[in-house]
């Protein structure tokens, strides 16, 4: 699924026009996107959550010609799956969106 297909989803289980729907998920992931950068982590109960972690600074081989090279150190976007969220993909559990 890509964010034009997500949007035609939400849009529809949330009843709202597509571009409505297309602000509202532009919003929560330029939010999420901003937390995470500053440093913090953004938790949704049941789906999961988002954070930065740190990647130390390593050697690495150019696989073509072999020379090794150094690999700077870097924060990088980390996701961990939520129970809920793990469950739905194992088959455990049926996700259905909650209506007004």
């Amino acid at each position: 699924m890509n964010k034009s297909e997500l949007i035609e989803v939400v849009a529809k289980e949330a009843e709202l026009p597509k571009a409505a729907a297309e602000r509202v998920l532009s919003a929560v992931i330029a939010t999420v996107t901003k937390a995470v950068s500053k440093g913090d982590s953004v938790a949704l109960i049941g789906f999961g959550t988002f954070k930065p972690a740190k990647r130390a600074a390593r050697t690495g081989k150019n696989p073509k010609t072999g020379a090794v090279l150094k690999i700077a150190a870097t924060t990088v976007p980390k996701f961990s799956a939520g129970a809920t969220f793990k469950a739905a993909v194992a088959g455990k559990k049926k996700v259905t969106a909650k209506k007004k």
